[in-house]
């Protein structure tokens, strides 16, 4: 789950982040950096240039395809970045081999993509559809296209608290929440200018509204208004729509979570709510060696960012 990363609109921009095992990812507009502590105590980092999809075709701009061109490179992103904090983690990196390129080749990224995006359909599309199915046939009033839907809704979002709930239990992924707490605290302190440090960055929460968390919260309320409003009635269809509207629906999330970072006042702020709320669960309170990594892998992206002659503008 990351922290939705630069805004594709002229140079307005928002650094964004990850967590990983034992650190954490940053990334800026044009570069990214990480910092994972090794098990002997020593900080190991590294940091790559990237391309903003829009930079590239410039359609990725645009609004609604802007959402899914950053929520695809972000997904790249974090399994480079995951990679490399499992082999930094595991001391499998000699020091003298840290800034060579993290690659992942084209089939391994395609099978990972195509498990995580099977495991969402399955869990979060196919599950809740059957045991909405079965509880139409028990009682006629759960036929209602709306109730149906938000019955259907409600068992999705149940599921996706439990699954977060579940994994916060072991200890690792615990960690893994605590460093997810020390990326927010990092981005925030950056996003109002303060110092880098540890005390200065101690003083910020660990709750922020572009995180990934309040991303999926935000897919999970919109998919039962765009269902509810699609007349289908059997089950393959109703299937059928739920894998149609991903990509519709994810772009309008991602609009609506980056109005709500940029306007937390708003109305569409309110929607965002509840995945502040499941922070919470998804983010700890740092210690200060966890927020020196995040301040660590902030730098190396922002470094590197300004040697490619990035420009940083805080919204």
């Amino acid at each position: 789950m990351q922290l939705l990363p630069a805004l594709e609109s002229g140079n307005e921009t928002l650094v964004g982040g990850q967590a990983v095992l034992e650190g954490v990812m940053m990334r800026s507009p044009h570069a990214w950096g990480i910092a994972v502590r090794r098990p002997s105590g020593e900080v190991a980092t590294h940091s790559e240039p990237i391309e903003r999809p829009s930079e590239k075709r410039k359609f990725w701009a645009w609004p609604l395809l802007r959402g899914l061109a950053t929520l695809g490179q972000a997904m790249s992103l974090g399994f480079r970045a995951l990679r490399y904090s499992a082999n930094v983690a595991l001391d499998a990196i000699p020091r003298e081999e840290q800034e060579k390129k993290v690659e992942i080749s084209g089939w391994v990224m395609a099978v990972n993509i195509l498990f995580a995006v099977g495991f969402f359909v399955f869990m979060y599309k196919f599950v809740p559809l059957v045991a909405a199915t079965e509880l139409k046939r028990v009682s006629p009033a759960f036929g209602n296209q709306i109730v149906f839907n938000l019955v259907d809704g409600a068992i999705r979002i149940a599921l996706f608290l439990l699954f977060i709930w579940a994994i916060s239990l072991w200890k690792d992924i615990r960690r893994v929440y605590q460093y997810h707490g020390a990326e927010h605290k990092t981005v925030f302190a950056f996003e109002s200018g303060d110092p880098l440090t540890p005390a200065a960055v101690q003083k910020y929460s660990t709750y922020h509204p572009r995180c990934g968390t309040s991303f999926l919260m935000t897919v999970l309320l919109i998919s039962i208004v765009f269902y509810t409003l699609i007349p289908v009635t059997t089950f393959w269809a109703r299937f059928a729509i739920r894998i149609a509207l991903l990509p519709v629906i994810a772009g309008v999330s991602y609009e609506i979570i980056r109005y709500a970072a940029k306007h937390r006042g708003s109305l569409f702020a309110l929607m965002t709510a509840p995945g502040l709320w499941l922070q919470r669960i998804t983010t700890q309170p740092p210690s200060d060696d966890q927020v020196e990594c995040a301040i660590r892998a902030l730098d190396e992206a922002m470094a590197l960012e300004k040697q490619r002659g990035g420009e940083l503008v805080i919204a």
